[in-house]
């Protein structure tokens, strides 16, 4: 993070005082921004997204004239100017002026600022650091996108081999608050909070409740967390409800190769989704420990090989193309279609489907996309 001395001089010596601690607002301008550091320099300072205002924002949730923030006796406030879609301190909807504290957490809207205070010797006032802040800002951001289910699904699209014929998409998650984009930044947050499982349940929800409207009514492949798989039961009842929800469509449910370690429970989960009308995969095959033992004993009706497995397939040596080929005809030997997941060259798919693959997913076929 930058510090006030890597702001413009000119700026800071139009603040209210710089015999005082300076004032400053850490985020985002926009969707997607990278962090900008604004000292609070202006009477008044209105934030907005009108023109003319001292910090325009360009989230389209934020009002043209949406707070102001003043300095009294060296304490700063904020005050909403009675916008549409409120301001927020620490996660309080702020409903008369208050006093800020330095590394407070402001929301214009959807617009996240972390309040900082630089002292004139260039020390920071406050004692947390940087990454500590970060984080915090991610928590905060975490619960906002749980309680208002701020997730967006991409879809995809999974493929026949031969033909290049769409049977259906994966569903993929993405976050619709600023610093959770990913679904990696999305479970890094969750972890942190012991809700994994939760937040699991929110992607498949959402996925499905969107991808049951699109057109020609494609299979439909959902994730799962491994720690879903340590209550085999709350899992099978979060999947009554997704199948209740979107009671015609085709779902498949994706186990990750690694959380398959309990042969009994994945027995009683592959006779309950047989019930549900689910089908079953084992997600990226071959990562980890191979569980060849459950390809028998709970037979998926798809096996998706890992994306290592098939990365530079089409210069791999003569050995790895063999153990590929046993690999994928001991799958359809029991009636398992294989599924090449990360093939992003053509040179790849035609090596897959030398090797005799089913089916195939990757970017030369389609990027995520949302419906």
């Amino acid at each position: 993070m930058a510090s006030v001395d890597s702001l413009p001089i000119d700026r800071l010596r139009r603040s209210t005082c710089v015999h005082e601690d300076v004032w400053f607002l850490s985020g985002p301008m926009g969707p997607g921004d990278t962090l900008q550091h604004t000292p609070i320099d202006q009477e008044p300072f209105i934030v907005g997204r009108k023109s003319g205002v001292a910090m325009k924002l360009q989230f389209r949730t934020v009002s043209g004239n949406h707070a102001e923030l003043k300095i009294e006796d060296g304490k700063l406030i904020v005050r909403d100017l009675e916008s549409t879609n409120g301001t927020y301190l620490n996660g309080k909807r702020v409903t008369e002026p208050v006093v800020v504290g330095d590394e407070d957490l402001i929301h214009f809207a959807e617009a996240p600022f972390r309040v900082r205070r630089q002292s004139p010797t260039g020390v920071t006032a406050g004692t947390i650091s940087e990454n500590v802040c970060d984080q915090a800002l991610a928590l905060v951001q975490f619960d906002r996108l749980m309680s208002q289910r701020l997730v967006r699904p991409h879809f995809q699209p999974i493929v026949t081999l031969v033909g290049a014929r769409m049977i259906g998409y994966e569903i993929l998650g993405r976050g619709s608050v600023f610093g959770l984009e990913s679904v990696g930044a999305m479970f890094q947050a969750a972890e942190q909070l012991n809700l994994e499982v939760e937040l699991s349940r929110l992607l498949r929800w959402e996925g499905l409740r969107v991808g049951r409207e699109l057109p020609d009514s494609p299979t439909l492949f959902v994730n799962t967390h491994p720690k879903e798989m340590e209550d085999g039961q709350s899992l099978i009842d979060s999947l009554c409800k997704v199948r209740s929800m979107a009671s015609n469509t085709q779902i498949v449910l994706e186990i990750h190769e690694s959380a398959v370690t309990n042969p009994k429970q994945m027995q009683r989960l592959h006779s309950t989704l047989k019930e549900l009308d689910i089908r079953l995969a084992y997600d990226d095959f071959g990562a980890g420990q191979a569980r060849l033992a459950e390809l028998v004993e709970a037979r998926p009706d798809y096996v998706k090989f890992d994306i290592g497995l098939i990365r530079g397939l089409s210069v791999a040596d003569d050995n790895r193309m063999r153990m590929l080929r046993s690999l994928v005809s001991m799958v359809q030997d029991l009636n398992i279609a294989a599924l090449a997941e990360g093939i992003e060259t053509i040179e790849e798919a035609e090596a897959c489907q030398e090797i005799g693959f089913d089916l195939a997913q990757g970017f030369y076929y389609g990027r995520p996309a949302p419906a």
